[in-house]
């Protein structure tokens, strides 16, 4: 008997579609990787299963990264499975194959990413041996209850319906892959040029969204300080005291964003106003009106890994984890990564009974003190129809995030946090709005204003849910009556600054890649952005860490800091004049002529020719440049040339003298501005011609490209007659050889046994070292770097290795050839004599074998570097 094929994007989709069929199709069997029946096979993905071919696969030269093999644009698109979905993606095809299989229904997610995922594995699926002939058609569903999912199967569209969305699908995920591949590779070709390797990333979203904080930082640096006063007053009523502040009743915003109403730009003016007023009685002339605050809409992914940023100090990628554990592993949350801040309109009868489970009061934990406001909400008759919450129109692939009908249980106090924000958010969006008195006071005197405002909570509505159902005592005014006179018992001029503004943390970061659509002037492409921003509600956070690990910003404290290598590359772009890189209106234009494609309106091979004409104008530009031609606004550093005391200028590449005038060639004094591969940042450098060494610091790397750690010195070169940088590896390089010295390492703590030679292992430079590797005499060779591969190995960790032969399973090694993250455990290999990898025990449980690391692969380029003394 035929059967039809029904492949979801998630395994909890594929369920919720089992348990709606069942009432109608028939009980379904469950299998290790599907549900079947008489009529359907049900299976799913777990999101991407296969991704399109790095260059490489295609022709191995492509795999060499310089000009001579760009630009990179395919005949055609092949894929390849994704490492860690192998196994899933060879069960779905394997069903896609079955020979009672004679039709496919597309279930996974409503939307554009959903139809590529499908399509990609039919494609893969295809390319097998026997094509497929197997006709196909859709499931659209926008809510995940049973009768909207039968709904859904009565109404499924045909694969003709749907051309116009995959091939949008396929043409913005091929048009990534040209412009991140060519760029990045251009990029890193003209960076790497005079030798080594510069890996300089750039992609349509990641490079936009760096442009705008390196925007942000540039007015940070430019912001000169202006001093202005502010007046502030104290008047005494009948009825008690009170504050107020100046302010020009005749104030009119302008082009200068530091004016406000109640700022002064001169002492003089301040103090006359003081002195006019001190002392004396004025009159009031008051305003009251009522007001009214509604709830915040629900979550979607962006909102709350800005406010869990805002109020907790998680990452996005931190909130992100957090979501999708509350989402997979405790089921009491609905799917996270979504766009969508409404429910479906079927959704009503739902709600009603998660506001019936949290109003349990019998229940632990963050619903606890909730249970009352859940009764409260449901017997008020707070549930129901609002288009403020239930609309179909405003429901993407996703709808909000919401609790679901399970009750928490053993939450970690992190996940408890992050689901107590959801719920609190859940229940108030359906109370009533907070009704405040709001009143504005004008005390006049002497002709000059001041201004005092007081809001009082009348009705705390939703506000209740947060706890807060009274008005704080220091919002109240005490009142004034008609006709009153009121003195002027002291004033004060205050004399303050302007400030520039605030650096980037990653709530305001979210909220910035969300809304770039805004700052698009062209209207069709603004409007085409509109609801989408840069990037995904899935993919900010993945976005923000990649800048992170590619060293293109920093985080201190909750703030993001661009470094050096991120104004490098915005002087590059903007320089080689393809700042259509660094814009959103980039995503803006992809987006508006990828609607025209899902609407007939565009042909994909119209798209694509255009495309990768913007990649090929890419590798052109790059070529046409020299590197020491680049414009751009470059510093001048404040400390003087340590040859001539003339001023060393910044240009792309170097840190040069020009002479006492700065005008000049110079005396020839010159270093990089990027020590193997390390950007210096402008602080670093001052430091460095200052005080002739700086560090040591982390981050660079041998020509090999194998991560270490050194400090750099400024050493004078008697044969040339000038200053050159040379790297020293300190105590690491004392230990090469003859050179080492008996250390006392007494008072230092040991952190175990050294599996050689059963010595103490001692920190020592930037390794854990044997005491007998590093003082004379040297009779043993154990050394292990505290940072492999960008993983820091701490204390407890390198104790654990040398204690067990194994540390825990570590999640920051990333790898020199693919740039990925990946994790594994670092392992004592008695029979190789080093430290290697293993890794987690895969899904037939076999563990993967140790392998040599980073740390035995880099000693000997670091030892070759220290002895060279390279510049």
């Amino acid at each position: 008997m035929s059967k039809t094929l029904i492949i979801a994007e998630k395994p909890s989709v594929a369920q919720d579609i089992v348990r709606a069929l069942t009432p109608v199709a028939g009980k379904f069997d469950k299998h290790e990787d599907h549900f079947e029946n008489e009529r359907y096979v049900v299976s799913s993905a777990v999101g991407h299963l296969v991704e399109i071919k790095a260059p490489e696969e295609y022709d191995v030269k492509r795999g060499k990264w310089s000009f001579a093999h760009l630009p990179v644009v395919p005949p055609h698109f092949d894929l390849a499975p994704i490492d860690k979905a192998k196994s899933r993606l060879n069960a779905v095809v394997k069903l896609v194959k079955r020979k009672d299989v004679t039709a496919l229904i597309n279930a996974c997610d409503a939307g554009r990413e959903g139809e590529l995922i499908f399509r990609l594995i039919v494609q893969y699926a295809d390319n097998l041996k026997t094509p497929l002939n197997k006709p196909i058609q859709r499931l659209w569903l926008q809510s995940m209850t049973p009768q909207a999912i039968r709904e859904g199967f009565e109404q499924l569209r045909s694969d003709k319906q749907m051309l116009g969305l995959a091939d949008a699908a396929r043409s913005r995920s091929e048009a990534d892959w040209l412009v991140g591949i060519n760029g990045t590779r251009a990029m890193t070709a003209f960076n790497s040029r005079d030798g080594g390797f510069f890996l300089t990333t750039v992609g349509r979203v990641q490079t936009p969204t760096l442009s705008i904080m390196v925007e942000r930082e540039e007015k940070i640096r430019k912001h000169v300080a202006r001093d202005y006063w502010e007046i502030k007053a104290g008047f005494a009523a009948a009825a008690g005291d009170y504050e107020a502040k100046w302010f020009d009743p005749k104030f009119k915003k302008d082009d200068d964003p530091d004016r406000r109403a109640d700022r002064l730009w001169n002492e003089r003016d301040a103090n006359a106003i003081s002195d006019a007023v001190l002392g004396k009685t004025g009159t009031v002339t008051e305003e009251a009106k009522p007001s009214n605050s509604s709830s915040p809409l629900l979550y979607d992914l962006t909102t709350l890994q800005r406010e869990a940023n805002s109020r907790f100090g998680f990452s996005a990628k931190t909130t992100l984890s957090i979501a999708q554990a509350l989402y997979e592993k405790h089921k009491v949350l609905t799917y996270p990564r979504t766009d969508s801040r409404a429910l479906p309109e079927d959704y009503l009868a739902t709600v009603k009974n998660t506001f019936e489970m949290i109003s349990n009061e019998d229940l632990p934990g963050p619903l606890k003190a909730l249970a009352l406001h859940a009764r409260k909400g449901l017997n008020e008759g707070y549930v129901k129809p609002t288009k403020r919450v239930f609309d179909n129109s405003k429901v993407s692939d996703h709808f909000a995030i919401i609790p679901t009908l399970q009750p928490p249980k053993s939450l970690t106090e992190v996940e408890a946090k992050l689901y107590d924000l959801v719920v609190k958010r859940f229940i108030a969006v359906f109370y009533p709005p907070a009704e405040f008195m709001v009143t504005t006071r004008i005390t006049i005197v002497e002709g000059h204003h001041f201004q005092t405002n007081g809001k009082v909570l009348v009705n705390p509505g939703w506000l209740a849910v947060y706890g807060k159902e009274a008005q704080d005592e220091d919002a109240n005014l005490v009142p004034v009556q008609a006709g009153e006179q009121v003195a002027n018992e002291h004033i004060s001029v205050n004399a303050l600054k302007t400030k520039p503004p605030a650096r980037y943390t990653e709530a305001t970061l979210l909220s910035a890649m969300e809304g770039a659509g805004k700052l698009i002037d062209d209207d069709e492409l603004r409007e085409a952005m509109a609801e989408k921003g840069l990037g995904t509600p899935a993919t900010r956070a993945q976005v923000i860490e990649g800048l992170i690990l590619e060293k293109y910003i920093l985080r201190e404290g909750r703030e993001l800091v661009p470094t050096a290598k991120a104004f490098q590359l915005m002087t590059l772009l903007r320089g080689l004049a393809i700042e259509d890189l660094t814009k959103p209106e980039l995503t803006g234009n992809w987006e508006h002529q990828l609607a025209e494609m899902e609407q007939g309106k565009l042909s994909r091979a119209e798209f694509m020719q255009g495309i990768a004409a913007m990649a090929e104008r890419i590798v052109r530009k790059a070529k046409e440049y020299d590197r020491d031609t680049i414009p751009g606004d470059y510093a001048t550093l404040a400390e003087p040339c340590p040859n001539c005391g003339g001023v060393v200028k910044e240009n792309y590449r170097r840190f040069t003298c020009t002479g006492a005038d700065g005008a000049s060639e110079g005396c020839g004094f010159s270093m990089t501005k990027i020590p193997a591969g390390r950007s210096f940042e402008l602080h670093e450098v001052e430091t460095f011609l200052r005080d002739k060494k700086v560090g040591p610091l982390e981050g660079f790397r041998s020509k090999a490209g194998w991560p270490f750690t050194a400090e750099l010195k400024l050493v004078h070169d008697d044969e040339i007659n000038n200053w050159k940088l040379e790297f020293d590896f300190g105590d690491d390089a004392k230990a090469d050889g003859a050179e080492a010295e008996a250390i006392d390492f007494s008072g230092q703590p040991s952190f175990g046994a050294c599996p050689k030679c059963k010595g103490h292992v001692y920190e020592h430079g930037s390794n854990y070292a044997c005491e007998h590797a590093v003082s004379a005499p040297v009779t043993c060779d154990f050394k292990t770097g505290k940072i492999i591969l960008t993983q820091p190995v701490s204390h407890e960790q390198v104790t654990k290795l040398l204690a067990t032969g194994k540390t825990d399973l570590l999640d920051g090694f990333v790898s020199n050839r693919t740039k990925r993250k990946f994790k594994a455990m670092l392992v004592w290999d008695e029979k190789e004599g080093k430290v290697g990898f293993e890794f987690a025990p895969r899904g037939d449980g076999k563990v993967i074998p140790a392998r040599k690391t980073a740390a035995a692969k880099t000693a000997a380029p670091a030892k070759k570097a220290a002895r060279k003394k390279a510049a």
